[in-house]
């Protein structure tokens, strides 16, 4: 049976008062590779289906993989049966209407195959070579999932979308393995992938570690690339739900009760957003809520979504809202999207000429093992990897050890003195959640290297 129709039975056989369904078939493919040689690469299929009942007001959720034809009824009166049995929902508003199936309903689902690295593997393929020709080893994996959601309603939501992920990521080691360099970007279908420059940029970072610096723990002015910037800024974006900040949970809540929206936190007019229609970072246009949580509602399925700014000019715009938050905060209806960008002030320069102003800082090339400390705060601790290095007088004169930090992206918000040109790129951290982001590097006059780390 077809996703689709399975979402079609699936409604038929609920004896609830409403019943939305949610079907997503998700296809796979990879390469792997390790010092210089291809080492494996497959293909795989999945299937999930979420069938998610309503009884007057009980909410009742069943989700299952790979569901037979034969097991669809079973799903089906089990999602009806929690429903019935369920408290009533806090979040419970009415369901989103349609009246057509929309865009693509009907269309077979397309997986993804190894071909989708056609161009891809002949040019690791020469990379590798002149990675071994010059003495380095090239190891990382490439991969491209391909999920397509059904989602339908018994409101007559019909809505589908194909959200394809790529991702390709390099780890290049000099041929004494003590020196390592990172890098990695994401894609749609890898044909934006230059793969020779990837392999430039990672030969010029283990060039500057041939000459080691050991540096004191310390703040120092730092300028953070596209990559680190987005794990930053990503976390952020997870812990701005409104409702933990109406809670008086979080960094966003306002002292003495209500949230932080409206308020300055950066004298340099940032904006941060979310577009589903964003070039190169499109995303699912509605909501796609498989649970409700503090964050999410199941009742919200369907709901359109269109840009959302978060920050404006420094300004906290908006939260991450549910309908049922939104009643509650008196702000407007601002559902989590699935993309992130950062932008600042026009002309942004690129990190290449910030390092050529930067008399004395560091330059971190990815952060890593980032972990909550206060969420009061939004304090974050991690660890550098795969290269820091020393600028003096604008030039790298060598690499430094690794240290443990600690930051908040909020207070760093605050603190910026220097925002560049915004770039797609891979957040190090986050990229098995989250990819789709368009970030700048930035400077940082005094980020706290808070001890000296002995991660490589």
């Amino acid at each position: 049976m077809r996703p689709q129709e399975m979402v079609e039975r699936a409604l038929e056989l609920s004896r609830a008062d409403d019943c939305i369904v949610i079907a997503d078939e998700t296809s796979t493919a990879n390469l792997r590779f390790a010092g210089n040689t291809l080492t494996t690469n497959g293909v795989t299929r999945s299937a999930r289906l979420t069938v998610i009942s309503i009884a007057g007001p009980g909410v009742g959720v069943v989700s299952r993989a790979a569901v037979r034809d034969d097991q669809l009824a079973d799903v089906v009166a089990a999602a009806d049966a929690a429903a019935r049995d369920a408290a009533p929902a806090e979040d419970a508003r009415p369901l989103v209407e349609g009246t057509a199936p929309g865009p693509g309903w009907d269309d077979p689902v397309e997986p993804t195959t190894i071909d989708v690295f056609r161009g891809l593997a002949p040019a690791l393929g020469e990379t590798f070579a002149a990675a071994e020709a010059a003495g380095r080893r090239l190891y990382g994996f490439a991969e491209h999932i391909l999920t397509t959601t059904f989602l339908g309603s018994s409101r007559g939501l019909r809505l589908r979308h194909d959200q394809p992920t790529g991702r390709l990521e390099l780890n290049a080691k000099s041929a004494d393995m003590t020196r390592s360099a990172w890098t990695g970007v994401a894609t749609r279908d890898f044909t934006d992938v230059d793969v020779a420059a990837l392999d430039a940029s990672l030969a010029q970072r283990l060039a500057w570690a041939s000459k080691r610096i050991e540096l004191p723990a310390g703040r120092y002015e730092t300028l953070l690339p596209p990559t680190a910037v987005a794990d930053l800024m990503i976390y952020m974006y997870w812990s701005a739900g409104a409702r933990d900040a109406l809670d008086g949970r979080s960094v966003f809540s306002k002292p003495g009760g209500g949230t932080r929206v409206g308020e300055t936190l950066s004298r340099t007019p940032v904006r941060i957003y979310s577009d589903p229609g964003a070039a190169g970072v499109e995303c699912a246009p509605f909501v796609v809520a498989h649970a409700s949580s503090r964050e999410q509602s199941v009742f919200d399925n369907g709901l359109p979504l269109g840009r959302t700014t978060w920050i404006e000019e420094g300004r906290l715009a908006a939260l991450r809202q549910t309908r049922h938050s939104a009643d509650l905060s008196g702000l407007p209806v601002t559902p989590a999207i699935d993309n992130l960008l950062m932008e600042g002030p026009d002309g942004g320069v690129s990190l290449e000429d910030m390092i050529a102003s930067t008399r004395r800082g560091l330059l971190v090339t990815c952060l890593w093992y980032i972990r909550e400390v206060d969420p009061q705060t939004l304090l974050l601790t991690g660890l550098t990897r795969d290269g820091v290095y020393l600028v003096e007088n604008g030039e790298v004169v060598g690499e430094v050890n690794n240290f443990r930090f600690n930051e908040s992206p909020v207070d760093l918000l605050a603190r910026l003195t220097e925002v560049g040109g915004s770039v797609p790129t891979l957040p190090r951290e986050w990229n098995d959640w989250f990819t789709r982001t368009v970030m700048p590097p930035i400077r940082v006059p005094d980020f706290n290297m808070s001890t000296v780390s002995q991660a490589s």
